[in-house]
């Protein structure tokens, strides 16, 4: 289908095509088995601007928006969701400098994560807050001009490997959520140190690991928005990534299906070619049907963000979830389409699948985002009547 991309939205969606197809491809199986961080692969999609896609002109960013973001995700995601991670997560942990951040802080840290001098990394997660944010031990006390940070966070993208950190700690425990605020540590600050790295079932080329804060002394200048900001800051970073998770499912789903139909053209049982079989088009079609929705979904949601919509919170949960149920549908098809052959490791298929499960769980699963959407459902109808 045609989605009337200007020509420099499809220049930029053709640019991260040619780097998917000629710098990722070829080593993605070798990523996923030996867990190496893509670093040459950052550095070709730093030095090709995108790193700078969605940072304002006056940072040294292009000035784009979430649908230019969601067109980069997607086409690197229909080759690696490993490495469509390294670099979404850098978004992701930017949402709070560009949103809630000063004059100063945008200065001071945009120019350098627009240029991919700097990775950047979000800390939100813990062992006891996961899908109960609110749930937050890490603690930021204030002690004349600094916050000293201690806690832990657990399954961080991009881990050890950023250079610059966005932060969820509590201010004020009595306040409950109310209570947390947002912070930019740098990595080597003292105090500042990494846990173990996680071995996963996918998205092995992503570094994942905790963040230790012993003792962390940062300047209160560091303190994203004002105190007590952190929930707001996180629900809202929160609300402009998840498109980007749902373009990663769109673009796996494309990648698995693209898999499919190659292998059913090739694949000969009972004298002619397995995509000649009405079973195996309609598992096909089903496919197509279900992509195609997908990216209807994503685009315009991402369009719609980007119109400078308030509240996005609904129609975030929506692309997040459909797009990656999809994802995690059609690759479980398409494998069964490829039979045997699939389940083994020298097609993408066994990884694409691996892969997918993440994208339900990571950035709310889609069952918190099923509660998010029916609460926002309640809250309209009231409104309504």
């Amino acid at each position: 289908m045609d989605y009337f991309l200007t020509e420099e939205e499809a220049m930029i969606k053709d640019l991260a095509h040619q780097i998917a197809e000629e710098r990722v491809k070829p080593v993605r199986a070798e990523l996923d088995e030996k867990e190496i961080f893509p670093t040459e692969i950052m550095s070709v999609l730093a030095s090709s601007d995108m790193f700078g896609l969605f940072i304002p002109e006056e940072y040294g960013g292009m000035g784009k928006g979430t649908f230019e973001l969601a067109l980069v995700v997607e086409e690197l995601s229909r080759v690696c969701v490993g490495v469509s991670t390294c670099y979404a997560a850098n978004a992701l942990g930017t949402y709070p400098l560009l949103l809630f951040g000063t004059d100063e802080q945008k200065k001071q840290y945009l120019p350098n994560i627009a240029s991919g001098k700097h990775l950047v990394a979000f800390g939100l997660t813990e062992a006891n807050a996961g899908s109960d944010a609110a749930g937050i031990q890490t603690t930021a006390t204030k002690e004349g001009d600094y916050y000293v940070l201690n806690g832990t966070k657990q399954w961080i993208t991009n881990g050890e490997e950023a250079q610059i950190y966005t932060v969820i700690a509590m201010t004020d425990k009595s306040r409950g959520a109310r209570g947390a605020s947002a912070f930019v540590v740098e990595k080597g600050t003292p105090g500042f140190t990494f846990g173990k790295k996680e071995k996963k079932m996918g998205i092995r080329a992503s570094k994942t690991c905790e963040l230790i804060f012993d003792g962390c002394r940062i300047p209160k200048e560091n303190l994203i928005s004002k105190e007590g900001m952190g929930f707001i800051v996180a629900m809202k970073t929160l609300d402009k990534s998840r498109t980007g998770v749902g373009a990663q499912g769109l673009g796996l789903a494309q990648g698995a299906f693209d898999e499919a139909v190659h292998f059913a053209k090739g694949r000969v049982q009972f004298g002619k070619p397995i995509i000649s079989i009405q079973a195996v088009q309609h598992m096909l079609a089903d496919m197509a049907i279900q992509i195609e929705a997908a990216r209807s979904l994503v685009y315009t949601t991402a369009r719609f963000i980007d119109s400078g919509a308030k509240d996005v919170t609904k129609e975030s949960a929506i692309a997040k979830t459909f797009a990656t149920d999809v994802a995690m549908k059609v690759t479980t098809d398409a494998l069964q389409v490829m039979g045997g052959s699939g389940y083994m490791r020298d097609y993408p298929l066994e990884k694409m699948m691996r892969d997918a499960k993440i994208l339900q769980i990571y950035e709310g699963t889609n069952q918190i985002q099923r509660n998010v959407i029916g609460q926002s459902i309640v809250k309209e109808s009231a409104r309504k009547h």
